[in-house]
């Protein structure tokens, strides 16, 4: 969603934003990015430290088809909504819908000048930033993008002027579900200046992570149309009541962007439900001009099929979780081009608090963790083919970024420490330790079933291995796959005991710790909640020197590791092949994915 690391991570998700920036693209180091351990020609400069934003790059020629996959299907389309924010989703709106800030390939932000032309920090008592629109930009009715947008934008995600639905209402027919409130719950005016160019943001507190901001994964939709749809006064969405920005908000859950108006380098011309969907470049786009003829975004939940669609030329990229059998496929397609890379995207096993049993006993998750062999996961799994890739210490930073310290290790957990993990339980008045598992007052523990989506032969296997080691705690474990579209209903609705996914960060740390770790936000799927935990994260979030932000980060972090709420196994690689005749594809391990340059891609000239 995103898991965009988002409301799901867009791994699943699109889930939203989480880390900051990587080393190493190549096998034995370098710099920055997320390029290749392994590359064939046309993406070996990717491998090459500072190229991971330029490599693969050509000059295009008009025409051609190209047809890219994505592994879910798309249920809802806000990707802003915590149940529309998935990896997938965020993908199929990039080619349609703007954003100020763009993650790169080497996990910078770049600024869309499309969009605007400056955005300015112009004060920090209060911290002001100033947006200077681009004059041209417009959406494809002719309608020009303005504060007004802003504005929409802000409100909706707030978390204030358009409420989250009440816990009664299943369906969610009132309020506003935002993924993220982060940096939204601080500002307190957007207003328009210069015909509505000119955007002047002033925040009631300062927010360190402000260039994730309307967008950095999460796309502007168009203001103009909500308010049409909820009858509210156009150009005036500062006035929209809640009940109004609701029914906008649902409007863009419902409706593919082939039913209004977009902005970008194209347009989506047909939405086939679990199948496709296709563009074609929007001529009344203001930016450059993309030169392909049409652009589709197919539909494969079977990642064992894209090989097999890649050398038949029903598609022409592809961007699945890498295993062993798959990658060897690739490798034997001629006129293909592949690497594997390292990104901000990261595998975890995550517990349901919400569980009664699992959310009472501290030592019981303890134990559960330092039962589990991270290392003999990794060697049964993604090792077999990254024999580089790298166990994960940390929940908010990933090794090689700033900020990245080990909070993990000492306490034992994710290390298959058997004794350490039954002293836990025989420490607290469990019995059965070893044979059926009983809480202190007799009741017998599980079983659990363990969750992973289906088709995953990677997560399958670990939960097959957690299944191994928990066993050996006198603990029963189901494994119970997931519908690859299922995810976020799956998370947000609790239906799990234990959980393994991934989470797609965008490169901003603090405001995707808020997204994730403090008590109701909207990727806190397990129900985790720490006072003490809530309080570093809201100081770091106002701590705009970044090194004093990530110290108390790692000091919430430790607080979280001692919880035993999520378990962090290792940096997750990344896999993108593409047909060696289209150029300006490149691997981008965040939470926009190889998509975030869509409007370069091309055949090459």
């Amino acid at each position: 969603m995103r898991a965009h690391s988002s409301a799901l991570t867009r791994g699943l998700a699109l889930t939203a934003g989480l880390v900051l920036a990587l080393a190493a693209c190549s096998s034995g180091g370098g710099g920055g990015g997320s390029g290749g351990k392994g590359t064939s020609a046309g993406l070996t400069s990717c491998a090459t430290q500072g190229e991971a934003d330029t490599c693969n790059s050509g000059t295009t020629k008009a025409g051609g088809t190209f047809t890219y996959v994505i592994e879910k299907n798309i249920q809802q389309w806000n990707v802003q909504d915590t149940n529309g924010n998935t990896f997938e989703n965020a993908e199929a709106l990039t080619p349609v819908l703007p954003q100020i800030y763009v993650p790169q390939p080497d996990f910078s932000v770049k600024l869309n000048t499309d969009l605007v032309t400056s955005a300015t920090q112009t004060s920090t008592s209060p911290q002001t930033l100033v947006y200077k629109i681009n004059p041209t930009a417009s959406w494809n009715d002719g309608t020009p993008i303005t504060a007004d947008d802003f504005v929409y934008y802000w409100r909706t995600n707030d978390g204030k002027d358009c409420p989250p639905p009440p816990a009664s209402d299943s369906t969610q027919t009132k309020g506003c579900l935002p993924e993220s409130t982060a940096g939204y719950d601080r500002i307190k005016s957007v207003t328009g200046s210069d015909n509505g160019k000119t955007v002047t943001v002033v925040m009631a507190k300062p927010y360190a992570d402000w260039k994730s901001l309307f967008g950095a994964g999460y796309p502007f939709y168009p203001a103009h149309v909500a308010e049409k749809v909820s009858g509210a006064k156009a150009g005036d969405a500062a006035h929209m009541t809640a009940a109004q920005m609701t029914q906008g908000w649902q409007y863009f859950q419902k409706n593919p962007p082939t039913k209004y108006a977009t902005a970008g380098p194209y347009k989506m011309t047909e939405w086939v439900d679990n199948d496709h969907a296709t563009y074609e470049p929007d001529p009344k786009w203001t930016g450059k001009k993309a030169t392909l003829q049409r652009l589709i975004f197919k539909v494969i939940s079977d990642a064992t099929q894209e090989p097999i669609a890649l050398r038949n030329n029903e598609v022409q990229g592809i961007y699945p979780q890498p295993e062993v059998d798959l990658v060897n496929q690739v490798k034997a397609i001629p006129n293909v081009t592949y690497t594997i890379g390292s990104g901000l995207t990261w595998e975890h096993f995550d517990l349901n608090l919400h569980n009664p049993v699992i959310g009472k006993y501290l030592a019981l998750r303890q134990a559960m963790f330092t039962a589990i062999s991270v290392k003999d996961i990794m060697a049964k799994t993604v090792a077999q083919f990254d024999p580089g890739v790298k166990q994960l210490y940390n929940h908010n930073f990933v090794p090689g970024t700033a900020g990245y310290k080990d909070v993990v290790s000492a306490g034992g957990q994710g290390s298959g420490d058997l004794t350490k993990a039954r002293k836990y339980l025989t420490d607290a008045k469990f019995t059965g330790v070893g044979t059926a598992l009983k809480t202190p007052d007799g009741k017998t523990v599980g079983p659990f079933d363990c969750r992973y989506t289906t088709g995953n032969q990677i997560r399958q296997s670990e939960c097959q291995i957690l299944q191994s080691d928990l066993a050996n705690l006198g603990i029963k474990v189901t494994i119970k796959p997931i519908g690859a579209a299922d995810l976020g209903t799956v998370l947000a609705g609790h239906q799990y005991d234990i959980i393994v996914f991934a989470w797609v960060a965008s490169p901003f740390a603090i405001s995707g710790a808020q997204q994730l770790w403090t008590t109701g936000a909207g990727g806190n799927y397990g129900g985790y909640s720490n006072k003490q935990v809530d309080s570093l994260i809201s100081t770091a979030i106002g701590e705009t020197d970044q090194t004093k932000a990530a110290a108390l980060l790692n000091q919430a972090d430790q607080i979280m590791v001692n919880d035993a709420y999520v378990l962090p196994l290792y940096q997750k690689p990344t896999f993108l092949a593409v047909q060696t005749r289209f150029v300006n594809m490149r691997n981008n391990s965040t939470n926009v994915g190889p998509p975030y340059n869509v409007g370069e891609w091309g055949l090459k000239k």
